[in-house]
């Protein structure tokens, strides 16, 4: 879940387009980080967290060059129930008391036709791995208030083992679909 918020912010440095080196910020109430989990096999369970924030630098002529930090308060993570946030906030999951914040810096990232991978370390649950997210741009332009935005849209898959989050849910259950929609705007 994590993964996917930090993967947003990430998204943003795949932007390719005629903008020079600029600085963005994460607009946190246009970017969402949401995942999706198979509940007993049967259905899927959809969540978010709320409250994400970051920062992208890109450099047109350089791409390679291009920094992404994301920081994911753990504890705003939604399921639209309130007795399972409860849950997933708890030791057998996010151990928000523990560990309050989840972050993804990126490495690299490597352009194709549609946007490219995103490469950085996700941290979450106290464990820091490398992880890489499939990137595609949505748009960029000028906004209606005077500023200049882009946005991204961002997939992986995460096993919740790998991030010490073993809870028995099932075999279904091991891995997390996460999509990261992300709008920065330009400093």
């Amino acid at each position: 879940m994590i993964k996917s918020l930090l993967s947003a912010a990430a998204l943003a440095a795949a932007f390719v387009g005629p903008a020079q080196a600029a600085q963005y910020t994460l607009d946190p109430t246009h970017s969402f980080v949401e995942f999706r989990i198979q509940h007993l096999g049967y259905s899927w369970l959809y969540g978010r967290f709320n409250d994400i924030k970051g920062t992208l630098d890109y450099d047109a002529e350089d791409p390679n060059a291009s920094k992404v930090e994301v920081e994911i308060a753990t504890a705003s993570v939604d399921s639209n129930h309130a007795e399972r946030d409860k849950h997933l906030r708890n030791s057998d999951f996010l151990d928000v008391k523990k560990y309050p914040t989840a972050t993804f810096v990126s490495s690299a990232f490597e352009a194709n036709d549609v946007g490219g991978t995103l490469t950085g370390t996700l941290t979450l649950h106290g464990v820091s791995k490398e992880v890489s997210i499939d990137v595609t741009k949505v748009g960029e332009g000028k906004d209606p208030w005077g500023g200049y935005r882009a946005g991204f849209i961002g997939t992986m898959e995460l096993t919740r083992s790998d991030f010490d989050m073993g809870y028995n849910l099932g075999p279904a259950s091991e891995t997390m679909q996460l999509e990261l929609s992300i709008e920065g705007i330009r400093n």
